[in-house]
């Protein structure tokens, strides 16, 4: 919001928009392999985040389209690579720009998939390192912007997904190790050469892994946490090199802000979060899938603030920032939360999944 209301307000120092979002990365790489893990079942964990996740989703790329007559669409949007949620590493813009984000989570899904069903999916310290290795290496060989795009591109990696999350969710034996190994080989292969800042595709993996390794260590399944360090050097030290043009003691302290913000609630987590905040993390993802649609249904109504005093910038900025809120509120209560009940009563009704050989997981 303050690249419209109040921009002197905005900060310099640090980078607000990356802040956040790997704050969501950090946590997401925390609690997507324990939901996974806790259920012990592959089929399950995908019905939970296709119901999490799509109908709010689908319901905001509706509302986009609905607004063509007064907004018009974003430039080469392609809707197929909208179906597996991948068009920021298929080429394609999004309907709206934070859906960008959803692409690495649903790159994560599917490389953690894979990773569970071969049975190797403990070892969140060297993925960690890998990812934020290779971003380094990245940044010097790889062009500054992803090579993939076309339409051909998006139905290949829809073709790819429905044949390898078919031989995983309801085949066995070879069938499905092989469903394992073509969605990792994806998910890995889209991040290197498609994600459109290709050093950050990589960088936004390693984050993730970051966050599986502290749950690893909170279980007592890690040694320690040294592969932090060596993850949170590497990702500071990319935006200083030469290829990368990103301001980098802007980033390091963007950084350090996230970790320090994820450390701070993690440390609390023991504690009764107050409620407005509780009611905030409910509602957040309708907050961030429906605050651009609702700006910019304000902007053509209103115009630009920045032609008001700075006080009237503040007091609408307030109104829409309630206005967004408000309206979260209601598809959290209509369109998130009946989905989220309906996908679990239909992740129940589904036969347990075969677990990997290396281990059993009993659920008491």
């Amino acid at each position: 919001m303050t690249y419209r209301f109040l921009p002197d307000l905005r900060p310099t120092w640090f980078n607000m928009g990356n802040y956040g979002v790997l704050v969501f990365f950090l946590v997401s790489g925390y609690i997507i392999p324990a939901s996974l893990e806790r259920r012990g079942d592959v089929r399950a964990f995908w019905v939970g985040r296709l119901f999490r996740l799509y109908p709010l989703y689908v319901l905001t790329i509706a509302i986009v389209v609905a607004m063509t007559p007064i907004q018009p669409l974003r430039a080469n949007i392609d809707p197929i690579g909208h179906i597996t949620m991948l068009m920021e590493v298929t080429g394609s813009w999004a309907f709206t720009e934070p859906m960008w984000t959803l692409s690495y989570e649903m790159v994560f899904y599917l490389l953690v998939t894979a990773l569970f069903v071969a049975g190797v999916h403990r070892r969140s310290g060297l993925f960690a390192l890998s990812f934020a290795a290779l971003s380094v290496l990245v940044a010097f060989v790889m062009p500054a912007r992803g090579l993939l795009g076309g339409p051909v591109v998006p139905v290949v990696v829809l073709a790819v997904i429905a044949a390898g999350l078919g031989g995983v969710l309801f085949g066995a034996g070879r069938v499905r190790t092989a469903g394992a190994a073509a969605l990792g080989v994806l998910a890995i292969g889209l991040i290197v050469v498609g994600s459109r800042v290709p050093w950050q595709g990589a960088m936004v993996l390693a984050v993730m892994f970051t966050g599986t390794v502290i749950y690893r260590w909170e279980r007592g399944e890690a040694s320690g946490m040294w592969p932090i360090l060596g993850v949170a050097f590497l990702v500071c030290l990319t935006p200083f090199m030469k290829p990368v043009t990103v301001n980098g003691m802007a980033n390091l302290m963007t950084v350090a802000l996230a970790a320090g913000t994820f450390g701070l609630f993690y440390a609390l987590r023991g504690r009764r979060i107050p409620y407005a905040l509780a009611w905030l993390g409910l509602i957040s993802y309708s907050v961030y899938m429906l605050h651009m649609p609702v700006l910019r249904i304000f902007f053509l109504v209103m115009g630009n603030p920045l032609r008001f005093p700075p006080l009237v910038q503040l007091g609408l900025g307030l109104a829409v920032l309630a206005g967004v809120c408000g309206v979260s509120w209601l598809t959290y209560r209509f369109v998130e939360l009946p989905m989220q009940r309906l996908g679990r009563r239909l992740a129940k009704r589904r036969p347990a999944a075969p677990t990997p050989a290396r281990e059993r997981i009993t659920i008491p």
